[in-house]
């Protein structure tokens, strides 16, 4: 086979690589360990930046994005006894969209069906080739075990932190930076209405807790655990029991709704940077290159941004011979993944739980000067709604 664009990673990355190169002209080829059924499945991010959103509706993309998913305005910052509402519009015009990431990925999936997209689901064996050279290639075994070659101009890894573009790029060509954090979310999903119109960020004295949404009808919430924690050891009454002490309930009125759980799972947090985002003919987007601990709710924004720098990059690349773009991708992504990476570890260090008595004191000054400052409002606001996609 051969292909203009080799894109390794079905995931939302990938799909929206192959759309934009697609407006622009340009064929793909996209090749995916998982099935579609599985890839669409995956319960990951559920909060997009005004500037994913922009980019989803330039596109095409947004139809049932924008009949189902919830805008808001902001978030609730609250420690015991305080809740505070950050207004993202009022401090900085920009807003939020709640729609997960499972989503996005079936909106594209389906989007990439109707344009006739070569994708090849349910492969093995998958290694990338030659990528120092103008003639890079993709090898994997197809589902029915058939051994197969993908030629291509250039390759895209939108495989993940797992897949295996990350790991093509040699040691000696490459810097990485990882923090691990000491601490974990335990995620579950609920069947029942959310208790809150916007998500609420909590502190406190237990751990860290957050309430978010996934619709009208489906709740998602967060509890700090320790890393290593049992899912099994988490009966859903004392989830609901935890939830309920961490998020306030009863605090001024306020109530915390339980319902039916329907799934559980627990989340290690972790920041993870890899540079440069290209080597030769191969160019990382995504996952691949960077991991951000999910508190500021930058993963799938990150992804986004990723993929709306490479395809302009890219399609003048292969179409026009025009390297000026390609050859600026790495640096000009890095810039934003650094900002991001850095309000993701501000965000989690400020409300999760150390042990540390002095950290303690430390957090909730913070807290209370976001309350206060109309500057520190904005700031969050500006980092948490979306910088520009170029920033």
């Amino acid at each position: 086979m051969r292909t203009p664009v080799a894109i390794v990673g079905a995931g939302p990355a990938g799909l929206l690589l192959s759309h934009l190169l697609d407006l622009a002209g340009v064929e793909s080829v996209i090749v995916e360990t998982r099935s579609r059924e599985y890839v669409e499945a995956r319960i990951r991010a559920g909060i997009l930046e005004q500037s994913t959103v922009d980019l989803l509706r330039e596109a095409g993309l947004a139809g049932r994005l924008d009949r189902e998913g919830d805008e808001h305005r902001g978030i609730y910052l609250q420690w015991p006894e305080e809740r505070h509402h950050l207004d993202f519009v009022d401090l900085v015009g920009r807003t939020v969209t709640v729609y997960g990431q499972t989503e996005v990925t079936k909106d594209l999936g389906k989007a990439r069906e109707a344009a006739g997209q070569r994708i090849h689901y349910e492969v093995s064996d998958t290694a990338v080739h030659d990528l120092e050279t103008d003639r890079p290639y993709v090898t994997f075994t197809g589902r029915d075990g058939t051994p197969e070659r993908l030629d291509a101009d250039v390759v895209v890894g939108c495989d993940g932190s797992f897949g295996p573009c990350r790991t093509a790029i040699p040691d000696a060509a490459k810097q990485t930076w990882e923090r691990t954090y000491p601490y974990s979310w335990l995620g579950v999903l609920a069947d029942v209405a959310p208790s809150t119109d916007e998500l609420i960020y909590a502190w406190h004295p237990d751990g860290f807790a957050m309430h978010s949404m996934r619709s009208a009808t489906v709740s998602r919430l967060y509890l700090q655990v320790p890393n290593g924690t049992d899912v099994g050891t988490w009966s859903d009454e004392r989830i609901w029991e935890a939830l309920a002490t961490r998020l306030g309930h009863g605090q001024d009125g306020w109530t915390l709704t339980p319902g039916p759980i329907t799934d559980k799972s627990v989340l290690p947090m972790r920041s993870f940077v890899q540079q440069p985002m290209r080597h030769g003919r191969l160019f990382l987007a995504g996952d691949a290159a960077h991991i951000v601990p999910p508190t500021g709710a930058k993963g799938l924004n990150l992804a986004v941004a990723d993929v709306a720098l490479l395809a302009p990059a890219l399609a003048a690349l292969v179409r026009d011979k025009d390297s000026a773009l390609a050859d600026a991708y790495s640096d000009t992504a890095l810039r934003r993944v650094w900002r991001c990476t850095h309000f993701s570890w501000w965000m989690t260090t400020m409300l999760h739980q150390s042990g540390d008595p002095f950290d303690r004191q430390l957090q909730l000054s913070q807290l209370r000067w976001l309350a206060r400052s109309q500057a520190g409002r904005a700031g969050l606001a500006e980092n948490y709604a979306g910088l520009p996609i170029g920033f």
